[in-house]
Protein backbone atom coordinates (compact mmCIF):
# COMPACT_ATOMS: atom_id res chain seq x y z
CA UNK A 1 0.00 0.00 0.00
CA UNK A 2 1.24 3.18 -0.88
CA UNK A 3 -0.14 6.51 0.59
CA UNK A 4 0.08 10.30 -0.51
CA UNK A 5 -0.23 11.86 2.99
CA UNK A 6 3.55 13.41 2.82
CA UNK A 7 2.58 15.36 -0.41
CA UNK A 8 -0.62 16.14 0.99
CA UNK A 9 0.85 17.65 3.89
CA UNK A 10 3.85 19.53 2.45
CA UNK A 11 1.23 21.11 -0.43
CA UNK A 12 -1.35 21.94 2.54
CA UNK A 13 1.58 24.16 4.60
CA UNK A 14 2.33 26.01 1.26
CA UNK A 15 -1.32 26.79 0.65
CA UNK A 16 -2.38 27.56 3.94
CA UNK A 17 -3.63 31.24 3.69
CA UNK A 18 -2.13 33.37 6.66
CA UNK A 19 -4.85 34.20 9.70
CA UNK A 20 -6.71 30.98 9.34
CA UNK A 21 -5.19 29.32 12.78
CA UNK A 22 -8.41 29.38 14.56
CA UNK A 23 -9.72 25.95 16.18
CA UNK A 24 -12.59 24.22 14.39
CA UNK A 25 -14.07 20.88 14.66
CA UNK A 26 -11.52 18.21 12.68
CA UNK A 27 -12.91 16.62 9.82
CA UNK A 28 -9.50 14.58 9.46
CA UNK A 29 -10.15 10.95 8.74
CA UNK A 30 -11.58 7.66 6.30
CA UNK A 31 -15.15 7.80 5.30
CA UNK A 32 -17.48 6.34 3.16
CA UNK A 33 -20.93 7.33 1.45
CA UNK A 34 -21.69 4.09 0.34
CA UNK A 35 -25.22 3.25 0.06
CA UNK A 36 -28.15 2.03 -2.53
CA UNK A 37 -29.31 5.73 -2.05
CA UNK A 38 -28.32 7.58 -5.14
CA UNK A 39 -28.67 11.24 -5.60
CA UNK A 40 -31.92 10.99 -7.11
CA UNK A 41 -35.22 9.33 -6.59
CA UNK A 42 -35.83 5.71 -8.18
CA UNK A 43 -38.53 5.22 -10.22
CA UNK A 44 -42.01 4.67 -8.74
CA UNK A 45 -41.07 5.77 -5.11
CA UNK A 46 -42.66 9.11 -4.36
CA UNK A 47 -41.39 9.74 -0.72
CA UNK A 48 -38.04 10.80 0.51
CA UNK A 49 -38.32 9.35 4.17
CA UNK A 50 -39.77 5.61 4.20
CA UNK A 51 -39.89 3.13 6.74
CA UNK A 52 -37.38 0.37 8.00
CA UNK A 53 -39.66 -1.81 6.21
CA UNK A 54 -40.15 0.21 3.22
CA UNK A 55 -36.54 0.67 3.05
CA UNK A 56 -35.85 -3.12 3.01
CA UNK A 57 -38.44 -3.66 0.41
CA UNK A 58 -36.84 -1.38 -1.47
CA UNK A 59 -33.63 -2.71 -1.33
CA UNK A 60 -34.38 -6.85 -1.97
CA UNK A 61 -35.52 -4.58 -5.36
CA UNK A 62 -32.32 -2.75 -5.99
CA UNK A 63 -30.21 -5.02 -8.68
CA UNK A 64 -26.86 -4.41 -7.14
CA UNK A 65 -28.15 -6.01 -3.92
CA UNK A 66 -29.99 -8.78 -5.55
CA UNK A 67 -26.85 -9.81 -7.86
CA UNK A 68 -24.49 -9.94 -4.95
CA UNK A 69 -27.25 -11.99 -3.06
CA UNK A 70 -27.76 -14.15 -6.01
CA UNK A 71 -23.96 -14.65 -6.42
CA UNK A 72 -23.42 -15.06 -2.54
CA UNK A 73 -26.21 -18.35 -2.87
CA UNK A 74 -24.07 -20.36 -5.76
CA UNK A 75 -22.42 -23.53 -5.57
CA UNK A 76 -20.37 -23.12 -8.12
CA UNK A 77 -17.81 -20.52 -9.53
CA UNK A 78 -19.27 -16.77 -9.47
CA UNK A 79 -17.56 -16.25 -12.88
CA UNK A 80 -19.85 -17.53 -15.77
CA UNK A 81 -19.09 -17.26 -19.50
CA UNK A 82 -20.44 -14.23 -21.00
CA UNK A 83 -23.21 -14.84 -23.26
CA UNK A 84 -22.34 -14.63 -27.14
CA UNK A 85 -21.42 -11.00 -28.48
CA UNK A 86 -20.98 -10.04 -24.70
CA UNK A 87 -17.75 -8.71 -23.41
CA UNK A 88 -18.94 -9.23 -19.98
CA UNK A 89 -17.99 -7.14 -17.26
CA UNK A 90 -18.11 -6.76 -13.50
CA UNK A 91 -19.49 -9.57 -11.92
CA UNK A 92 -20.86 -8.47 -8.10
CA UNK A 93 -17.58 -10.14 -6.30
CA UNK A 94 -15.77 -6.77 -7.12
CA UNK A 95 -18.45 -4.35 -6.23
CA UNK A 96 -19.25 -2.52 -3.30
CA UNK A 97 -22.55 -0.24 -3.32
CA UNK A 98 -23.99 -0.82 0.24
CA UNK A 99 -26.70 -2.83 1.18
CA UNK A 100 -29.25 -0.33 2.20
CA UNK A 101 -30.52 3.14 1.93
CA UNK A 102 -28.65 5.82 3.95
CA UNK A 103 -29.71 7.22 7.01
CA UNK A 104 -29.51 11.17 7.66
CA UNK A 105 -30.38 12.83 10.37
CA UNK A 106 -32.32 9.91 11.56
CA UNK A 107 -34.36 9.42 8.61
CA UNK A 108 -34.16 6.63 6.17
CA UNK A 109 -33.72 8.42 2.48
CA UNK A 110 -34.68 7.44 -1.07
CA UNK A 111 -32.42 10.50 -2.47
CA UNK A 112 -30.04 12.66 -1.75
CA UNK A 113 -31.84 15.48 -3.58
CA UNK A 114 -34.38 16.90 -0.57
CA UNK A 115 -35.44 20.29 -2.91
CA UNK A 116 -36.72 19.78 -5.54
CA UNK A 117 -39.15 17.76 -3.21
CA UNK A 118 -39.50 15.06 -6.01
CA UNK A 119 -36.31 14.07 -5.69
CA UNK A 120 -35.31 14.89 -9.21
CA UNK A 121 -32.81 17.01 -10.58
CA UNK A 122 -34.55 20.43 -11.81
CA UNK A 123 -33.45 20.08 -15.67
CA UNK A 124 -33.40 22.96 -17.74
CA UNK A 125 -34.68 22.44 -21.34
CA UNK A 126 -30.91 23.68 -22.39
CA UNK A 127 -30.02 21.02 -19.80
CA UNK A 128 -32.10 18.65 -22.07
CA UNK A 129 -30.48 19.29 -24.93
CA UNK A 130 -26.58 19.02 -23.52
CA UNK A 131 -27.54 15.65 -22.08
CA UNK A 132 -28.71 14.71 -25.57
CA UNK A 133 -25.66 16.19 -27.19
CA UNK A 134 -23.34 14.53 -24.69
CA UNK A 135 -25.08 10.87 -24.81
CA UNK A 136 -24.19 11.38 -28.56
CA UNK A 137 -20.75 12.94 -28.52
CA UNK A 138 -19.50 9.92 -26.17
CA UNK A 139 -20.14 6.73 -28.17
CA UNK A 140 -19.26 3.56 -25.64
CA UNK A 141 -20.37 1.11 -28.15
CA UNK A 142 -18.23 2.05 -30.84
CA UNK A 143 -16.12 5.41 -29.93
CA UNK A 144 -14.41 7.16 -33.03
CA UNK A 145 -10.90 7.99 -30.59
CA UNK A 146 -10.60 8.05 -26.72
CA UNK A 147 -12.14 11.65 -26.85
CA UNK A 148 -15.42 10.02 -27.39
CA UNK A 149 -14.96 8.12 -24.52
CA UNK A 150 -16.05 9.13 -20.91
CA UNK A 151 -13.70 10.91 -18.64
CA UNK A 152 -13.29 8.09 -16.26
CA UNK A 153 -13.41 5.77 -18.87
CA UNK A 154 -9.81 7.63 -19.90
CA UNK A 155 -8.74 7.66 -15.95
CA UNK A 156 -9.08 11.27 -15.60
CA UNK A 157 -11.49 11.93 -12.82
CA UNK A 158 -13.67 9.05 -10.73
CA UNK A 159 -16.96 7.87 -12.44
CA UNK A 160 -20.32 8.74 -11.05
CA UNK A 161 -19.44 12.03 -9.86
CA UNK A 162 -16.99 10.29 -7.03
CA UNK A 163 -14.93 13.51 -6.90
CA UNK A 164 -17.07 15.87 -6.68
CA UNK A 165 -18.58 19.02 -6.24
CA UNK A 166 -20.73 17.43 -4.58
CA UNK A 167 -19.44 14.24 -4.06
CA UNK A 168 -21.48 11.00 -4.61
CA UNK A 169 -21.47 7.46 -4.01
CA UNK A 170 -20.39 4.85 -6.67
CA UNK A 171 -21.06 1.13 -6.82
CA UNK A 172 -17.42 0.33 -5.81
CA UNK A 173 -14.40 2.29 -4.27
CA UNK A 174 -16.99 4.94 -2.31
CA UNK A 175 -13.85 6.00 0.58
CA UNK A 176 -12.60 9.52 1.41
CA UNK A 177 -9.41 10.07 3.26
CA UNK A 178 -9.85 14.01 4.54
CA UNK A 179 -6.43 15.71 5.62
CA UNK A 180 -7.14 19.30 7.61
CA UNK A 181 -4.69 21.69 9.04
CA UNK A 182 -5.69 24.93 10.15
CA UNK A 183 -5.52 26.33 6.53
CA UNK A 184 -6.42 23.88 4.08
CA UNK A 185 -8.27 20.44 3.76
CA UNK A 186 -7.21 17.45 1.10
CA UNK A 187 -9.58 14.98 0.00
CA UNK A 188 -8.10 12.20 -0.99
CA UNK A 189 -10.97 10.26 -3.17
CA UNK A 190 -10.37 6.36 -3.55
CA UNK A 191 -11.88 6.57 -6.88
CA UNK A 192 -9.16 7.07 -9.60
CA UNK A 193 -7.20 8.56 -6.66
CA UNK A 194 -8.85 12.34 -7.09
CA UNK A 195 -7.50 14.85 -4.62
CA UNK A 196 -9.25 18.11 -3.82
CA UNK A 197 -7.08 21.10 -1.81
CA UNK A 198 -8.78 23.41 -0.51
CA UNK A 199 -7.85 26.44 0.89
CA UNK A 200 -9.21 27.86 3.77
CA UNK A 201 -9.90 31.85 4.39
CA UNK A 202 -10.69 33.79 6.92
CA UNK A 203 -14.13 34.70 5.66
CA UNK A 204 -16.52 34.09 2.49
CA UNK A 205 -15.34 37.06 1.11
CA UNK A 206 -11.62 36.34 1.42
CA UNK A 207 -12.60 33.38 0.17
CA UNK A 208 -14.72 33.90 -2.65
CA UNK A 209 -11.93 36.48 -3.97
CA UNK A 210 -9.19 34.17 -4.05
CA UNK A 211 -10.60 31.84 -7.21
CA UNK A 212 -8.30 31.54 -10.23
CA UNK A 213 -9.58 33.18 -13.32
CA UNK A 214 -12.05 31.84 -15.56
CA UNK A 215 -9.63 30.48 -17.60
CA UNK A 216 -8.32 27.73 -15.90
CA UNK A 217 -10.95 25.35 -15.71
CA UNK A 218 -9.43 22.52 -13.27
CA UNK A 219 -11.00 18.84 -13.28
CA UNK A 220 -13.28 19.06 -10.22
CA UNK A 221 -13.30 22.82 -10.25
CA UNK A 222 -11.64 25.56 -8.41
CA UNK A 223 -12.65 25.43 -4.79
CA UNK A 224 -12.35 27.41 -1.81
CA UNK A 225 -13.45 27.25 1.57
CA UNK A 226 -13.96 29.21 5.05
CA UNK A 227 -16.08 28.42 8.25
CA UNK A 228 -19.57 29.37 9.22
CA UNK A 229 -20.02 28.32 12.77
CA UNK A 230 -18.62 24.53 12.63
CA UNK A 231 -19.16 24.22 9.24
CA UNK A 232 -16.71 23.47 6.54
CA UNK A 233 -18.57 25.64 3.75
CA UNK A 234 -16.80 24.85 0.07
CA UNK A 235 -17.17 26.88 -2.80
CA UNK A 236 -16.28 25.34 -6.82
CA UNK A 237 -16.35 27.51 -9.40
CA UNK A 238 -15.15 27.34 -12.71
CA UNK A 239 -15.17 23.07 -12.78
CA UNK A 240 -13.55 21.88 -16.21
CA UNK A 241 -16.19 22.03 -19.13
CA UNK A 242 -15.83 18.24 -20.06
CA UNK A 243 -16.45 17.41 -16.51
CA UNK A 244 -19.45 18.97 -16.76
CA UNK A 245 -20.86 17.73 -19.80
CA UNK A 246 -20.53 14.63 -18.29
CA UNK A 247 -22.34 14.65 -15.40
CA UNK A 248 -24.36 13.30 -13.28
CA UNK A 249 -23.78 16.46 -11.92
CA UNK A 250 -24.03 18.91 -14.96
CA UNK A 251 -22.29 22.24 -14.59
CA UNK A 252 -21.94 25.10 -17.08
CA UNK A 253 -19.61 27.96 -17.03
CA UNK A 254 -22.12 29.98 -14.45
CA UNK A 255 -22.38 26.81 -12.39
CA UNK A 256 -21.28 27.66 -8.40
CA UNK A 257 -21.75 24.33 -6.12
CA UNK A 258 -21.70 25.04 -2.39
CA UNK A 259 -20.84 22.44 -0.25
CA UNK A 260 -20.99 21.81 3.99
CA UNK A 261 -19.31 19.73 5.87
CA UNK A 262 -20.64 19.23 9.82
CA UNK A 263 -18.57 17.20 12.26
CA UNK A 264 -21.93 15.75 14.00
CA UNK A 265 -20.67 12.86 15.97
CA UNK A 266 -17.57 10.96 16.16
CA UNK A 267 -18.52 8.41 13.32
CA UNK A 268 -19.83 10.68 10.69
CA UNK A 269 -20.07 13.93 8.94
CA UNK A 270 -23.13 15.56 7.46
CA UNK A 271 -22.56 16.64 4.02
CA UNK A 272 -24.54 18.95 2.29
CA UNK A 273 -24.58 20.63 -0.76
CA UNK A 274 -26.67 23.53 -3.09
CA UNK A 275 -26.01 23.60 -7.06
CA UNK A 276 -26.75 27.10 -8.41
CA UNK A 277 -26.39 26.81 -11.96
CA UNK A 278 -28.75 28.73 -14.39
CA UNK A 279 -27.59 27.55 -17.66
CA UNK A 280 -28.92 23.57 -16.88
CA UNK A 281 -31.19 24.13 -13.91
CA UNK A 282 -34.67 25.40 -13.88
CA UNK A 283 -33.34 26.24 -10.04
CA UNK A 284 -30.80 25.70 -7.36
CA UNK A 285 -31.41 22.46 -5.91
CA UNK A 286 -30.10 20.46 -3.05
CA UNK A 287 -28.79 17.25 -1.52
CA UNK A 288 -27.93 15.86 1.64
CA UNK A 289 -25.63 12.88 2.57
CA UNK A 290 -23.48 11.66 5.39
CA UNK A 291 -19.73 9.93 5.17
CA UNK A 292 -19.56 7.68 7.91
CA UNK A 293 -16.37 6.48 9.20
CA UNK A 294 -14.79 4.06 7.02
CA UNK A 295 -12.30 1.48 6.54
CA UNK A 296 -9.08 2.25 8.66
CA UNK A 297 -6.97 3.54 5.87
CA UNK A 298 -7.10 4.07 2.05
CA UNK A 299 -5.27 2.10 -0.87
CA UNK A 300 -4.38 4.07 -3.46
CA UNK A 301 -6.45 3.46 -6.62
CA UNK A 302 -3.71 3.77 -9.43
CA UNK A 303 -6.11 3.74 -12.66
CA UNK A 304 -3.00 3.94 -15.62
CA UNK A 305 -1.33 1.37 -14.04
CA UNK A 306 -1.46 -1.54 -16.39
CA UNK A 307 -4.76 -0.70 -18.20
CA UNK A 308 -5.28 -2.15 -21.33
CA UNK A 309 -9.32 -1.29 -21.30
CA UNK A 310 -8.94 2.06 -23.35
CA UNK A 311 -6.73 0.47 -26.37
CA UNK A 312 -8.82 -2.36 -26.15
CA UNK A 313 -11.79 -0.81 -26.77
CA UNK A 314 -10.67 1.14 -29.38
CA UNK A 315 -9.14 -1.75 -31.11
CA UNK A 316 -12.39 -3.79 -30.76
CA UNK A 317 -14.04 -0.92 -32.18
CA UNK A 318 -11.95 -0.65 -35.33
CA UNK A 319 -11.92 -4.44 -35.71
CA UNK A 320 -15.62 -4.25 -35.77
CA UNK A 321 -15.64 -1.42 -38.36
CA UNK A 322 -13.49 -3.84 -40.40
CA UNK A 323 -16.41 -6.57 -40.43
CA UNK A 324 -18.86 -4.41 -42.15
Amino acid sequence: MRSGLPAFICVLAITAPAGAAQAHPDLTGVWTNASITRLTRPPGVAKLVVSNAEAETIAKANPLVAGAEAEARESGPADRPPAPGDPGGYNAFWLDPGRTLATVNGERRTSWIVDPPNGQLPISANGRKLIAASRAAHEPDAPSGPEALMPWDRCLIGSRGSGGPGMLNNIYNSNYQIVQTPGAVAIDVEMIHDVRIIPIFPARAAAQAAHGPAALHPWLGDSTGWWDGDALVVETVHVNPEQGRSGPIYLSDQARVTERFTRVSDRQILYQFTVDDPAYYTQPWRAELVLNAGPERLYEYACHEGNYALPDILAGARAAERKR
